[in-house]
């Protein structure tokens, strides 16, 4: 997952790396606009669909039926049943 953040000013961009530094998220900086922006969003995303068919292959993943069966007992608390 990718999120995109531009700071207002000096301060609030100081508060947000000390942020992410606190909690050691993985982030880049100063990457620009336009063109770098695009570049950096594929290449996480590639990453991410690497990492997701490597899951599959592995065997990690829900069939259809069931995320079906995961979805209704979901239902089921939400409602109280």
């Amino acid at each position: 997952m990718s999120i995109l953040v531009n700071p207002h000013n000096e301060q609030e961009e100081k508060v947000l790396i000390a942020f992410l530094n606190s909690l050691q998220y993985d982030y880049k900086s100063d990457i620009g606009e336009g063109q770098e922006v695009f570049e950096a969003f594929l290449e996480q995303y590639n990453k991410e669909i690497d990492e997701a068919e490597a899951e599959i292959d592995s065997g990690n993943y829900l069939n259809h039926g069931e995320v079906e069966e995961l979805f209704a007992n979901r239902r089921r608390k939400l409602n109280g049943d």
